[in-house]
């Protein structure tokens, strides 16, 4: 099946300050196809692990906090120069997509 497109081949959206809404839809789209929306969604904490953690515990420890680095870094990833400047002072993909949507959502001139 050469016709099959490997997903990390598909380029992600990127977002220059014009077609916000269009643009999170294609975004979150990509973001739940690599498994990181709920990173965005949710920002949930990544506690410190307990003394003497089991092998699961640092497994699932390290793949959460892995997934909050890989979502965050797709979003700076998905910007333009300039909007990337904007937000890369900003700590969690979570607080990026609420400071895109707050300054660019359904602010689309007709």
């Amino acid at each position: 099946m050469e016709a099959e497109t490997n997903f990390s081949q598909i380029f992600p959206p990127i977002f220059d300050g014009e077609s916000y809404d269009p643009w999170a839809v294609r975004m979150e789209a990509y973001l739940e196809a690599l498994d990181l929306w709920e990173v965005v969604e949710d920002d949930y904490d990544v506690s410190a692990l307990p003394d003497n953690p089991t092998v699961v515990q640092i497994k699932i420890h390290k793949e959460k906090k892995i997934k909050k680095a890989k979502a965050k870094r797709c979003l700076f990833a998905c910007v333009s120069q300039n909007i990337f400047t904007r937000i890369m002072t900003l700590k969690s993909a979570k607080t990026i997509w609420d400071y895109l949507k707050e300054e660019y959502a359904g602010d689309e001139r007709i």
